[in-house]
């Protein structure tokens, strides 16, 4: 029981830190990417936005399937 609930946090832990690598490395690559084209900004923005928060929904998922347990 304390087993099945340690890898459940860990799991979670897991999952939170790639998320938060993930928009980090998405910040960092916009920010290259408008100094490259700053023209295309608002575009840039828009994926990056998108794919930050696609990136942070692992999280809620790593979360349902720990309370699943």
């Amino acid at each position: 029981m304390l087993f099945a609930t340690l890898t459940g946090n860990i799991h979670i832990g897991l999952a939170a830190l790639g998320s938060a690598l993930g928009v980090g490395f998405i910040g960092m690559k916009a920010s290259e990417a408008v100094g490259r084209n700053p023209g295309a900004a608002g575009k840039i923005l828009t994926q990056a936005i998108i794919s930050s928060a696609l990136a942070e929904g692992i999280v809620f998922f790593a979360i349902y399937l720990a309370k699943g347990q």
